[in-house]
């Protein structure tokens, strides 16, 4: 798990992080002097589009226009670089804990505790208890917020929005046309690994849960009190039984009457005689 882990998070800040892509435009004016068949516009992470100039002809003399792109995708990107970096950093951190110290994790069976002298107050911590449902939560939000700032990418480099953008194509005297397309299937994948690593994270809460101590415990816990419960109820039978018996023995001792008091009901009326 923590292989696949660090495999995944490598993959995804580096589809995004490593990018850098282009497009190439072509403006034909009507004075051919003035064309240029070859603009190349590049862009590369963190996507600050807005920061990206280029220059055209306007096809009326030999006048520039500087164009720039529009829209700002840093924040969800570096955003989703940050959290693939740190796990990638914790994954490694993790599988070396447990090649290294595999004999204190197998006896303590809650993974290594905390010990730096810093963290004394956590030392009864799991060091990996808290990351999971973390990783999972960041995860989920940045592989979704980059898959929006992706989408504004892939708008604002589509060369037809960007041809829109020249004052020489808005005059149909001019041909403006795409030489090429910007390729983006490696930040597609990027985003396809961000919320796999979501899913191999969410999965680990369970696998931490599960696979550890804890799960045990806390079956444990249910236990005893249900083994008491039951424990208290047979001793409570028990005892109610064994005071019917007693109960109902002493009614019937009570019920029936005494040698005594048989024998000496006659001796009533033979005194009663005597007198007379």
């Amino acid at each position: 798990v923590c292989l696949l882990s660090l495999l995944f998070a490598i993959f995804a800040f580096a589809t995004c992080g490593g990018y850098s892509g282009g497009l190439r435009l072509s403006v034909d004016c009507v004075n051919k002097t003035e064309s240029n068949l070859s603009i190349d516009v590049a862009f590369a992470y963190p996507f600050r589009l807005h920061q990206v100039t280029f220059e055209v002809p306007t096809c009326e003399g030999k006048e520039r226009q500087k164009v720039a792109l529009i829209g700002d995708s840093s924040s969800s990107a570096e955003f989703f670089v940050t959290v693939a970096v740190f796990a990638f950093l914790y994954s490694l951190a993790a599988t070396v804990v447990y090649i290294f110290f595999q004999n204190k994790y197998r006896e303590n069976n809650r993974g290594p505790l905390i010990t730096h002298p810093h963290l004394a107050t956590f030392s009864h911590l799991p060091s990996f208890c808290p990351y999971a449902p973390v990783f999972s939560f960041l995860w989920l939000v940045g592989s979704s917020a980059w898959a929006k700032g992706l989408s504004d990418v892939k708008v604002a480099t589509d060369p037809k929005e960007v041809l829109l953008l020249m004052s020489a194509c808005k005059q149909p005297s001019n041909k403006c046309t795409a030489v090429h397309s910007p390729v983006m299937s490696s930040l597609n994948t990027s985003v396809v690994f961000g919320f796999l690593n979501f899913i191999l994270w969410a999965g680990n809460i369970w696998f931490v849960f599960k696979e550890t101590g804890w799960h045990s415990s806390g079956q444990r816990y249910l236990s005893d009190p249900m083994e008491k419960h039951s424990s208290s109820f047979n001793q409570g039978g028990y005892n109610q039984d064994s005071y019917g018996s007693s109960s109902g023995y002493s009614q019937q001792a009570s019920l029936g009457p005494s040698s005594d008091e048989f024998g000496q009901q006659p001796s009533g009326p033979a005194s009663f005689t005597n007198q007379i």
